[in-house]
């Protein structure tokens, strides 16, 4: 989902790495994901996103299943999905002043206790639906805080452009798991009970937190604190930071690229099974459309990354980000299941802006600010990515599936356009009060 100026031109700063972790220093830019992965902290990293997002996917499936076994319910089991979404817009702005107060490792490794607790709890014998709801909702509650600490601590071992393509490899792995993910889950259920299951889920996150807290660093304070002496090097004082961003026009801007085009993209996936009842593509056209769009988001941003250097990706943010909405008005022709696939495949390329778009965020945040920052943008991105799909739901009741689709490709370019034209009108200040702080030494790696 799921998110993407700050400075006034596409030669203009970058944030050095927070410092030399795990024997590596700073990676350069131009050498694609390699260099990347040539970095031990990314390494473990990434494999402990890799078990937690599995863990993640195969509770999005089983936990379902549990309750619609236990109660028949098909509204209880429906609702036991949304719980996994719907309480990060909360989760992102309460929690979001943990991100800057304490180190990274630490938070890291307690959202994912958290997680693996809830869903051991929920294998407790007579636990009822309330009951799982709830533990549902809790760690549902605290992705926000993993996920933009997560994104904020790889600048502490990645610098200028392998941050955005670190970044860039999270995306992608989610993206995977979306196209392959809930289908092996599905196929994992015909072996093992949805408890056997949610066992392996649990599994999943408290491994993904041994390889945080054994191949990390303790990381610093997210405020700039200095995780030996707990002080910030201004003082700590941090007060108001989310208003402080939201402040800043030019991040203003940036958290509305990064929002709106999800907000609008989701609608297809959201009315798939409509669509494909509608032209009669049956349950594989379901699926078919579900894989489009992540498909196209794959290979456009391993393009993307892979071929083209850190200017040109930031030369096609505003292009990219203006037009992968169009391609949904070719829905106005009712277009067969191929034509469907295409049309779906060309919006998911477009979502390759969200690359020189990391750029443009991490230069325009201050340090102190960087994980409050991403925990912002990303609750943000999951309650809008929600809403967007239930708004298409809500208007698919009163028009075709066809038709709702156009109209989000309608409404979305405009709305998309007016957030590109505040982000370029944004680029042109001289200065403001959060993005212009000093950052240390900077420059192009």
């Amino acid at each position: 989902m799921p998110s993407r100026t700050g400075h006034e031109d596409t030669a203009g700063p970058r944030p050095q790495s927070g410092g030399h972790h795990g024997g590596a220093g700073p990676v350069h830019p131009g050498k694609g994901y390699r260099a990347v992965f040539r970095v031990r902290e990314f390494r473990f990293v990434f494999a402990a996103h890799v078990l937690s997002l599995l863990g993640g996917v195969v509770s999005h499936v089983a936990l379902p299943v549990l309750v619609y076994t236990g109660t028949g319910s098909p509204l209880l089991s429906a609702l036991t999905f949304a719980m996994g979404f719907l309480p990060h817009a909360l989760g992102g702005a309460l929690l979001a002043p943990v991100a800057e107060r304490f180190p990274s490792r630490p938070v890291l490794v307690g959202c994912d206790l958290v997680c693996a607790a809830c869903v051991g709890a929920m294998l407790l014998p007579g636990m009822p639906v309330a009951g799982l709801l709830a533990l549902r909702a809790v760690s549902a509650f605290v992705q926000p805080l993993f996920a933009g600490v997560r994104a904020a601590g790889l600048g502490e071992f990645l610098a200028g452009d392998t941050f955005v393509l670190g970044r860039s490899l999270i995306r992608i792995s989610a993206q995977a798991a979306q196209i392959a993910g809930f289908a092996a889950a599905g196929l994992l259920l015909l072996v093992l009970s949805p408890q056997g299951a949610l066992l392996l889920t649990v599994g999943g996150f408290l491994a993904s937190a041994v390889l945080l807290r054994l191949g990390t660093s303790p990381g610093r304070g997210r405020a700039g604190r200095n995780a030996a002496t707990g002080r910030s090097p201004a003082g700590g004082r941090t007060r108001g930071g989310t208003r402080a961003l939201l402040a800043d026009r030019k991040i203003r801007g940036l958290l509305a690229l990064c929002w709106l085009p999800p907000a609008f993209v989701v609608v297809p996936e959201g009315l798939a099974a409509p669509y494909a009842a509608e032209i009669g593509a049956g349950p594989v056209g379901v699926g078919l459309l579900l894989a489009a769009m992540p498909v196209g988001g794959v290979t456009a941003e391993l393009a993307a990354g892979g071929l083209l250097k850190p200017a040109a990706r930031e030369r096609l943010v505003l292009p990219l980000a203006g037009s992968l909405l169009l391609p949904f008005l070719l829905f106005a022709l009712r277009p067969g299941l191929f034509l469907a696939l295409g049309a779906l495949l060309a919006a998911g390329m477009g979502l390759a802006y969200t690359l020189g778009l990391d750029q443009w965020f991490i230069d325009a945040v201050p340090e102190e600010l960087r994980a409050r920052a991403m925990t912002v943008m990303s609750s943000g991105l999951m309650t809008v990515q929600g809403l967007g799909m239930a708004a298409g739901g809500v208007a698919a009741e009163f028009a075709p599936p066809h038709w709702v689709v156009v109209g989000a490709g309608v409404l979305g370019t405009g709305a998309v356009l007016a957030a590109v034209r505040a982000v370029r009108a944004a680029r042109t200040l001289p200065g403001n009060p959060v993005a212009a702080r000093p950052r240390g030494r900077t420059g192009r790696a």
